[in-house]
């Protein structure tokens, strides 16, 4: 079974839709979510937009990457840049780092609507680049 971590600052959206989608696509992978300064909870706007995809992320809870720092994963992933300066060095034996970056719909400003099309933005890429790195990992 692979093990992935998904990495962003707050651990509220990017990575939190990144982790939803990958349990969708590959249920016999183990991942996990963290962040390098978590929030206090996943944001209602991420759940939001993950339902509509029929994913349901709302028992998500934002968790500090360091009490992941010392196990072994397949991949460990970042999604932001905050996430990629301020990634600890692993303990654990990680076989590949990735750097996939988003920009972060939490600090999306305007209309109610125009920030949850920023936020369907964001879903739908997330979506879309994990399928394509999930399609390419072999077993």
């Amino acid at each position: 079974m692979k093990r992935l971590l998904i990495l962003c600052t707050g651990n509220s959206c990017r990575s939190q839709m990144a982790e939803g989608y990958i349990k969708h696509f590959r249920p016999d992978f183990e991942v996990i979510s963290a962040g390098t300064a978590p929030a206090p909870e996943v944001h209602p706007l991420a759940i939001k937009v993950m339902s509509e995809d029929d994913i349901d992320i709302s028992g998500g809870e934002p968790k500090l990457v360091n009490q992941f720092i010392d196990q072994q994963f397949d991949y460990v992933v970042t999604v932001c840049d905050d996430a990629k300066e301020a990634c600890p060095a692993f303990i654990g034996e990680v076989k590949q780092q990735l750097h996939i970056g988003f920009e972060d719909p939490a600090m999306a400003t305007g209309t109610d609507e125009e920030v949850l099309g920023i936020f369907r933005k964001v879903r739908d890429q997330i979506k879309n680049k994990f399928k394509t790195l999930l399609d390419s990992m072999t077993d």
